[in-house]
């Protein structure tokens, strides 16, 4: 079996990752950094969506393993001092096998997907967005921007913008606003909406230049832009679990 590894680059990982790197091929497994079947994630979460971005287009034939080089992670079950339970789990255990939905985001014929969230933002004036829902016009926005994510990704950005939180299971995606305008003149929901796993949501603008697409950490430029079509994907990204860890331990560890 084929792997690789992807690491922060900090003194521990690096270190850790070379230790697994020996490890692993003292055990009959093969290093190969271009078409693995198992990619081992060292450092934290932002590290594993860098893993998974890097992969993209393997996603289907690649599992995922991550220790996180600080606390508990979303992707990660395993510490730096739980090395030794990481490795034997792995070599010797039988992993349950989760999976994840990306979201699907095309800008006019370009298509992108993103494990956490997908936001359009323009820091440099007021961004009106024609939202609809299913075929169906639901608001005019105005303000900085929108965010839509998944359920993973319902604890990253969307909850630093008072999004809810969406429990581990539930095949939800949820919008909310980033610096939503509301007066007389503007109006637009303003809270945080959660829909249901099937529903299609389609921004338009005369005008998305100076806005930026940010893809969970991956950037690009708007001004081209005149609709962006975003749902969720029949492409997944599988994580090994070892260790049965609840999911409000992993939130908890966030505040």
């Amino acid at each position: 079996m084929k792997f690789a590894c992807v690491k922060r680059y900090d003194d521990i990982s690096s270190a850790l990752s070379e230790k697994l790197t020996i490890r692993l091929s003292g055990n009959g497994f093969t290093y190969d950094d271009e078409n693995p079947d198992y990619v081992f994630v060292v450092g934290g979460d932002g590290t594993f969506l860098k893993a998974v971005h890097r992969y993209m287009d393997k996603l289907d034939s690649i599992a995922f393993f991550g220790i996180h080089t600080g606390t508990l992670g979303f992707f990660s079950d395993y510490t730096d001092k739980e090395f030794e339970e990481f490795v034997s789990n792995f070599l010797n255990a039988k992993p349950r096998v989760c999976e994840y939905q990306l979201l699907k985001v095309s800008v006019d014929d370009k298509v992108h997907y993103a494990l956490n969230e997908m936001r359009v933002e323009n820091v440099s004036r007021t961004q009106k967005i024609d939202v609809e829902v299913d075929g169906e016009d639901f608001e005019r926005f105005s303000g900085t921007g929108l965010c839509v994510c998944t359920q993973l990704g319902s604890t990253a950005f969307n909850r630093s913008l008072n999004g809810a939180v969406i429990q581990e299971g539930l095949p939800l995606i949820e919008m909310s606003e980033i610096s939503g305008i509301h007066n007389r003149y503007y109006r637009s929901l303003g809270s945080s909406i959660v829909m249901k796993e099937d529903a299609k949501i389609v921004f338009k603008s005369d005008d998305f230049s100076s806005a930026i697409l940010c893809i969970d950490y991956l950037t690009y430029d708007l001004d081209d832009a005149k609709m962006i079509k975003i749902e969720l994907s029949t492409k997944r990204v599988k994580i090994l679990r070892y260790k049965d860890v609840g999911y409000f331990k992993r939130l908890k560890s966030l505040f």
